[in-house]
């Protein structure tokens, strides 16, 4: 039984994003960051340069791309919600980082260390996280209290500074321990 045609696009769409994306963090890392060209990307993928721009509207959202924040407010919705959410939102961000981690470890730490090494992507960088912000509340409910607000934010600053650590420090120790440590350091500040 052969697909219907739809899946077929979405699957065709899928594997060009992630061969621009997959070229452009080589490119990154092989040449740095500004003297790697959007022509160059494109190159490397196998596209156009008005392809890319289809897919990525400039360089800073190939570098910063992935697909973790979905993941994250889905994987947050399944949590029990009589858990307090600093643990909701920790439940949710190790198992997200399980499923990626296993296949992709080399990649993130290679994504990070080029956000951490680069200022126009650390600038980014607090945008995307206002973003991942608001997907989270999004996901807990319409109209989120002040207090819950502040629990996200701590969260997400909480699992920012152990990803910086985990950079700083070659990949070592692995990151879903420091997200732990993270956590665990954020319970007890708010004891």
């Amino acid at each position: 039984m052969t697909q219907p045609e739809p899946d077929w696009r979405q699957r065709k769409k899928a594997a060009t994003h992630d061969r621009i994306r997959a070229s452009a963090l080589r490119l990154f890392t092989e040449q740095g960051y500004d003297t790697t060209t959007v022509e160059q990307i494109a190159a490397a993928a196998g596209v156009s340069h008005m392809t890319f721009f289809r897919y990525f509207p400039t360089k800073e959202d190939v570098a910063l791309s992935d697909t973790y924040d979905p993941l994250l407010a889905t994987l947050l919705a399944r949590t029990p919600a009589a858990w307090p959410l600093a643990r909701r939102i920790r439940a949710a961000l190790l198992e997200g980082l399980e499923e990626v981690y296993g296949t992709d470890r080399a990649a993130l730490l290679a994504q990070n260390k080029l956000i951490v090494s680069t200022p126009v992507l650390r600038e980014r960088l607090w945008a995307d996280q206002m973003a991942t912000q608001q997907l989270i509340l999004q996901a807990l409910g319409p109209e989120p209290s002040f207090p819950t607000r502040v629990t996200v934010a701590a969260c997400l600053a909480a699992a920012s500074t152990a990803v910086v650590a985990w950079v700083e420090n070659d990949g070592q120790p692995e990151l879903p321990d420091l997200i732990s440590q993270a956590f665990e350091a954020l319970t007890r500040a708010a004891s």
